[in-house]
């Protein structure tokens, strides 16, 4: 599986508020149609046409917490993050111990730059589901961003791969944390692992060349560094 442009954020990923629904499905209103048409133009990158659909149902029924983190989630791939930030907010404030919206509030803040708080929503992301591989990986982009707590960065990473091993996401995350402690061998064995999972995106394909002295470690690294990787599983 190869990267999408509009999946390039390893905070963005499609999937990070967990797994689709399988299979067909009944619908018990209106509201849960539109949800789920928003979410099949999300599949197909229809993002402002998802967007067009959510926005009214929202204006009616704002207590419709689904709704707002399926907004964030488009609003983030949009790179709006302070409409993304908005509609996190809202449905934390409808639930506050939903880790998905907690998550998604850490993204955005994440992206405005506001990092302290981005740290401290991940973290209750992981206390509220700690056997969430998704939010560890959140914690440890977080810090990242943050520059700060690298080692805790890296814990972080390593309990996402001991909870999800089959992630190439994780073991690239990794991978990064381990060159930001200065590990290099390291992160160079956390990177090939995550190519030999996914061995054509391109991202991990240039972390890996600057770690081998391949290719040049971009100057801006700490204002671009963490919209790179990501899939859609």
């Amino acid at each position: 599986m190869t990267a999408n442009p509009l999946r390039a954020d390893p905070d963005q990923r499609l999937d990070a508020d967990g797994p689709a629904p399988a299979g067909p499905r009944a619908f018990n209103n209106p509201t849960e149609v539109a949800f789920a048409q928003a979410a099949t133009l999300f599949e197909q990158l229809e993002l402002e046409r998802a967007v067009a659909v959510l926005q009214p149902v929202l204006a009616t029924e704002p207590t419709a917490r689904e709704g707002w983190i399926l907004l964030a989630r488009l609003k983030l791939a949009m790179d709006d993050a302070p409409a993304a930030l908005d509609a996190a907010d809202r449905a934390v404030r409808l639930d506050p111990a939903d880790p998905r919206a907690l998550a998604l509030s850490s993204r955005a803040l994440t992206v405005i730059g506001r990092h302290e708080e981005a740290v401290t929503m991940a973290y209750r992301a992981v206390i509220a589901e700690p056997r969430n591989a998704l939010w560890h990986d959140r914690v440890a982009w977080a810090l990242l961003s943050a520059e700060r707590q690298i080692a805790d960065a890296e814990q972080a990473a390593r309990t996402a791969i001991g909870l999800d091993p089959t992630e190439a996401h994780y073991y690239y995350t990794h991978g990064v944390t381990l060159d930001a402690l200065g590990h290099l061998d390291q992160a160079r064995q956390a990177l090939l692992i995550s190519l030999r999972m996914e061995p054509e995106n391109p991202v991990a394909q240039h972390r890996l060349a600057v770690l081998n002295g391949e290719a040049a470690r971009p100057a801006d690294n700490k204002k671009r560094g963490w919209r790179l990787f990501g899939r859609k599983s």
